[in-house]
């Protein structure tokens, strides 16, 4: 067994080593988790082990409701003849705002620290949402923000949903593929924690980051609370917890970290809707960009492998791309609020269109989400598996030639299903695990590992062949793409 990583090792369990005994030694050793090579063909048998190239697409601030809430078959704004039944106080207009069409490309939305999450789901009663954005705007212009939003009426925009009239490549890619009605943010809050949870199944913060055991949960970020770290580490490291590109790293599977450089526009905490936004460059750490100041990344000398867009467009067209791709926008194509929702999804569909344009295509799976609500109305109650969420609830896509066609995947699936499947397919099952990945820290909850988590394998059939590609125009016509999907 020299041969197998450590990692390997420790996952093998007895139902492992009974099926050793079955199997003979190198039928095992071809099922373990290996580096996937670009020239590998798909084989459906391989099951999980089809899919030789993860891609996760992360874009911005945008609730279920707010997405996919008239979708058909999901778990969608409750209705009544056509007609929802949910409301949520406005409290200076002294009324109730039911969620409503809204056809406007930008959109305003409202706070969402992790305060504000916990309010906005205020005891599962899911009506804060309106007083937290009305609250938090009253002190921003009091204290005499030049926000637009301090000109306009009641925040109610948050309330607002879009369906395949705004948004007709996102339902296609529903429609055709796999759409995920209960995936919830991984944490109350804003984008910082929730992109660190994308890359590590955690959010902490550190007293010293080049010794893991140090870090504590935190859902704030480094530079909030007394002792910011901010002012003794002014260039890093900050987070010395452990995250999935060691692993990746001790088993040689290649990985890559793509940023769009331009503005980010997300607030130091996330509970104020507006504020300057900072420049997101490639080897910059920053708020969606947060694996340069990894300790593990830096002692593993892999900061290169955090990259351009373009080099991913390029991997795409050649067929190199890593097992492993991470895809972050900069505020212009992220949705976030404030952007043009139509631009995000042009800019997702031309991610899309390239990979499926690749050589790559067979033997992927692209998952897009969005990483956090953004303030949005949502209806469904998160459930709680530890004191750091989950959060509430955003849209998530499979898109790949086996995922299942038009399927609703009801299960309860966070980003830690993203590391789960990822850990499972490349990995042989290892998990960011104290007790096991040989660096300890602090984590609360190895999340891959509660038992509310859904599998994301279920949204793949490997027993039939691949579906073909179903690449959308930049600029959609509605009609245009209903005939593309049929």
């Amino acid at each position: 067994m020299g041969h197998l990583t450590r990692h390997a090792r420790l996952t093998l369990t007895l139902a492992a080593v009974a099926l050793l005994a079955v199997l003979g030694w190198t039928a095992w050793a071809s099922l373990s988790a290996r580096p996937a090579l670009a020239s590998e063909p798909a084989t459906p048998t391989a099951g999980i082990h089809t899919i030789k190239h993860v891609i996760m697409i992360m874009q911005e601030n945008r609730s279920f409701d707010s997405y996919f809430g008239t979708f058909p078959g999901a778990d969608g704004i409750p209705m009544k003849n056509g007609k929802p039944t949910v409301c949520v106080p406005d409290p200076l207009a002294h009324r109730c705002v039911r969620p409503f069409h809204d056809p406007h490309d930008r959109n305003v939305g409202g706070p969402h620290g992790p305060l504000n999450a916990i309010k906005d789901i205020n005891g599962g009663k899911m009506n804060g949402f309106i007083i937290q954005a009305t609250s938090g705007r009253i002190a921003r212009c009091k204290a005499g923000s030049t926000s637009p939003a301090c000109q306009s009426g009641p925040p109610a925009d948050l309330m607002g949903y879009h369906d395949a009239r705004e948004i007709p490549n996102y339902w296609a890619y529903a429609k055709h593929y796999v759409l995920q009605d209960h995936m919830f943010e991984p944490n109350y809050g804003w984008s910082l924690p929730a992109h660190l949870f994308a890359v590590s199944g955690w959010s902490a913060k550190c007293t010293n980051p080049k010794k893991a055991m140090t870090c504590t949960s935190n859902l704030q970020g480094p530079s909030h609370g007394p002792g910011s770290i901010l002012k003794k580490y002014p260039h890093g490291p900050l987070y010395g917890w452990t995250d999935l590109t060691y692993l990746l790293h001790e088993n040689h599977v290649s990985w890559g970290y793509y940023i769009v450089p331009g503005a980010q526009p997300d607030c130091d905490d996330g509970a104020a809707a507006t504020c300057v936004p900072k420049l997101q460059r490639v080897g910059t750490p920053s708020i969606w960009n947060p694996l340069p100041s990894f300790t593990t990344v830096r002692q593993d000398g892999q900061l290169g492998n955090v990259q351009s867009i373009s080099n991913f467009l390029r991997a795409a067209k050649s067929g190199s791309l890593p097992s492993v791709s991470w895809i972050e926008p900069d505020f212009t194509h992220s949705e976030h609020p404030g952007a043009a929702v139509s631009v995000g999804q042009a800019w997702v569909t031309h991610l899309i269109d390239a990979v499926m344009k690749g050589p790559n295509w067979s033997s992927t799976a692209i998952f897009l989400a969005w990483d956090d609500w953004g303030g949005f109305y949502d209806h469904l109650v998160p459930p709680k598996v530890d004191a750091n969420g989950y959060g509430l609830r955003v849209p998530g896509l499979v898109i790949s030639p086996w995922a299942k066609r038009g399927y609703i995947d009801h299960q309860t699936l966070s980003f830690d299903a993203y590391l789960k499947f990822i850990e499972d397919d490349f990995l042989g099952g290892a998990r960011i695990d104290p007790k096991t990945d040989g660096r300890p820290d602090r984590r609360p909850t190895v999340r891959e590992n509660v038992p509310q988590l859904g599998d994301l394998v279920k949204d793949f059939d490997f027993t039939k062949p691949k579906r073909k590609s179903l690449v959308l125009p930049l600029r959609p016509n509605v009609d245009d793409i209903e005939g593309r999907i049929g």
